[in-house]
């Protein structure tokens, strides 16, 4: 099984849209695979869209906070984890 890499971490959650802001510390594309853990969090699933700024993209660089949709709910200081 690959290692899994850490990506960024969640900086907040809105449970209303069901959708997470994440801070990068390295990139992160649509379609990548993910592994959301934390205290009472633990999943995976696929990016399906990313937004900066309300702006749809396909991918996202170190430094960057995005939002992600999220299929189960988030807490703020989950880690995320690329496969």
């Amino acid at each position: 099984m690959p290692e899994e890499k850490l990506v960024g971490k969640i900086t907040h959650y809105f449970d209303n849209i069901g959708v997470a802001v994440v801070e990068l510390n390295s990139p992160l594309m649509v379609g990548d695979q993910i592994h959301i853990k934390g205290a009472n969090s633990d999943f995976e699933q696929a990016v399906a869209s990313m937004q900066i700024e309300h702006e749809t993209r396909q991918k996202a660089t170190k430094g960057e906070a995005v939002g992600m949709k999220v299929e189960q709910a988030v807490r703020e200081g989950d880690l995320i984890y690329k496969k």
